[in-house]
């Protein structure tokens, strides 16, 4: 948890200084350089996630879940080619990190995200950002309650409202990444270093409608419906492959009697 904590604290500064730092501030003034600082930064952290909780009990068995999970995800993100946000991929993590949990999730989320990058060639500088975005997306289906209790009806439409919400704040968050780079090619809604935070805020809203806003309802509806009609039998698949896996579960064996 320290590990997620410190990881996710980073990514926070890395996706909002621009309305963290002042007008003066030399991150404004190299502000080029910045996603280069943040994104060495948020790889080394996401590996001493990776590091941490493998140590922390994942056998085998949860390595190779971990990564037919992240195959099949960088598989499904081609589909569609993300035309108007039909990306099945995202139903297949808020499952995933349903069943799986917050730490296994947030791990999950971003070495998909990573390997989709190498399968589809769209490794850059806005890849960590993505692969930060993706582990929490992930993780925060871990985070929904009632995971050992709730079933049925009631737990897919939580999946699918968490889905839905979670698609249009992942598109929020990675317009961050972007948005302070765009410098005069769109001056009403770009950036500025030198206005009040509520503006730039509302230059960020401004952003996102005229940018993402289709592009993120369609991701919320695919991921609804794949949730709503897909859901039922993956989610059985998926704690019938968790029981057998048995990673949270260390073994131990007693000590003969004397």
């Amino acid at each position: 948890m320290a590990a997620l904590g410190l990881v996710s604290a980073v990514g926070v500064v890395a996706f909002c200084w621009p309305f963290l730092a002042p007008p003066s501030s030399r991150l404004s003034a190299h502000a080029e350089d910045a996603p280069w600082l943040f994104a060495g930064l948020l790889v080394l952290l996401v590996a001493v996630v990776a590091a941490t909780i493998s140590e922390s009990g994942l056998g085998p068995k949860a390595v190779a879940m971990l990564g037919v999970l992240a195959a099949t995800g960088a598989a499904l993100r081609p589909v569609g080619a993300g035309t108007a946000g039909i990306e099945p991929m995202f139903f297949l993590m808020v499952l995933s990190g349903r069943v799986l949990g917050p730490g296994f999730g947030f791990v999950l989320g971003s070495v998909t995200m990573f390997a989709s990058a190498l399968l589809t060639g769209g490794v850059g500088p806005w890849m960590p950002f993505q692969m930060l975005a993706m582990g929490w997306f992930t993780m925060g289906a871990g985070l929904l309650p009632g995971r050992s209790r709730l079933r049925g009806r009631a737990e897919l439409l939580l999946l699918a409202g968490y889905g839905f919400g979670a698609a249009f704040a992942y598109g929020t968050v990675m317009n961050l990444a972007g948005w302070p780079f765009m410098g005069a090619l769109t001056s009403n809604i770009a950036f500025d270093p030198h206005a009040t935070v509520p503006a730039n805020l509302a230059r960020f809203a401004a952003y996102c409608l005229a940018t993402s806003m289709g592009w993120d309802l369609g991701r919320a509806v695919c991921t609804v419906l794949l949730t709503l009609f897909v859901g039922p039998a993956l989610l059985r698949a998926l704690r019938r492959a968790t029981r057998r896996a048995a990673f949270e579960t260390a073994v131990t064996f007693d000590a003969p009697a004397p």
